[in-house]
Formats: C-alpha cells, sequence, structure tokens
C-alpha cells in the first residue's frame, strides 16, 4: 500500500492525523504537507489534519483538544451545549484540569480554565467518540453542579437554565443531580433551586385531581 493511501486510510480510522502517527506507520511526516498541497486533506490545527468535510467547526475544536490535552475535561458551557442543555453559545472552550501549573501554549482552540482535583475532578468523566476521536466529557448531572460551583464564571442564570433542562430533557436524575452536587460541594447552593424546579416539574406531569359528582 503506498503512503497516501495508508495516510488517507488513517485519517479515515482516527479523524485527526499528527506528524507522528504517520512517522509511526515508517512514512516521512513530508507527506502530510503533500497530501495537505493536493487537497486530500485540510489543515484543522497546528501539525494536525483531517479528511476534508469530515469535521465540523465545533468537532474541529474538541478533537483538535483531546490531541492536544488528553487530560482534560470538557465542562460548564462547552459540556452543556455537547448535552443539548443550555441556549448559551461560547466561543471558547472551556475545559477542566487537574495540573494547577499547566497553561496552554497554542492558539486555537481558545480556552477558558477551570481547576478541579481529586473527586471532584474524575467524577462524572464520559467519553465520547467524536469523529473517531476520544472526547472526555463531564455528564450532564456533573455539569449542572459544575455551573453552581462556578456561578461566578457562568452566571447563575445558565446555572439554573441547565438545571431546568436536565431535568425537563430526563438526562439526569434527581438522585444524579444530587450525588453531583455532594461531590461539588454546593448542596446548599442547589437545595432550593432543585427543590423549587423538581417540585414545578412534578406538578405539570402529575394527572389533574378528579372531580367528585
Amino acid at each position: 500500500m503506498n503512503p497516501k493511501v495508508r495516510i488517507l486510510a488513517l485519517a479515515a480510522q482516527t479523524g485527526i492525523v499528527r506528524p507522528r502517527d504517520v512517522e509511526a506507520e515508517g512514512i516521512p511526516r513530508e507527506y502530510l504537507l503533500r497530501l495537505h498541497r493536493a487537497g486530500d486533506l485540510v489543515r484543522v490545527g497546528r501539525g494536525l489534519y483531517a479528511l476534508p468535510g469530515a469535521l465540523t467547526s465545533e468537532s474541529i475544536a474538541l478533537a483538535e483538544l483531546a490531541t492536544r490535552v488528553p487530560n482534560a475535561v470538557v465542562c460548564l458551557i462547552t459540556a452543556l451545549a455537547f448535552h443539548n442543555l443550555t441556549t448559551q453559545v461560547s466561543s471558547r472552550v472551556w475545559i477542566a484540569i487537574e495540573n494547577r501549573k499547566w497553561e496552554p501554549e497554542f492558539e486555537y482552540p481558545p480556552l477558558e480554565l477551570v481547576r478541579l482535583s481529586g473527586h471532584a475532578f474524575s467524577f462524572g468523566i464520559e467519553e465520547h467518540d467524536v469523529n473517531r476521536v476520544t472526547v472526555r466529557v463531564y455528564s450532564p448531572a456533573k455539569t449542572v453542579a459544575d455551573c453552581f460551583k462556578f456561578r461566578n464564571k457562568v452566571g447563575l442564570d445558565v446555572a439554573l437554565e441547565a438545571l431546568r433542562e436536565t431535568l425537563s430533557s430526563g438526562k439526569a436524575t434527581v438522585d444524579a443531580l444530587w450525588e453531583a452536587a455532594r461531590v461539588c460541594r454546593v448542596t446548599n447552593v442547589m437545595r432550593p433551586y432543585l427543590e423549587t424546579v423538581t417540585w414545578l416539574t412534578e406538578s405539570r406531569t402529575s394527572p389533574p385531581p378528579s372531580s367528585r359528582a
């Protein structure tokens, strides 16, 4: 199999191809540039290539992030958007990292960092396939709890919208939300809102009392 066919097959399999990926196959990295110039690959970031039309702008950002910072977890507004739980649009990708000293050394995708540690970092991590790239994203319940934890960053209105959407869509149970709140240490903050939203949700879905003759 010639180098072009092998590289394109690798791109189809992995979603994003880097110079070190082709070198691991015994192919000089210069072939990536040749395929890019010929239009067989598009450059989606520095040293990152994909098949034309294979990635949307959103998935490019998430896939590139996962490639550059594999231990990061997509969180807050970006995670809400991923789970379709918000009307907010952010120009930055929100991620949680455990390393307190790490700072991004690249311009794309633009990042918004929060730093977590221990169980607050590891709890609720899901792995999703985004165009054949594994992206780590917090679960809906964990994301809602994080929004209350970082309400000064994202806004209380965002946290409340996320809570309502998560319950109404059934993407997390009340028990799951309470567990996430305990992990994030925001039970006292979330309690009045969660109780109110739960009561409103239940009142809308409960059948009306039968009338007496």
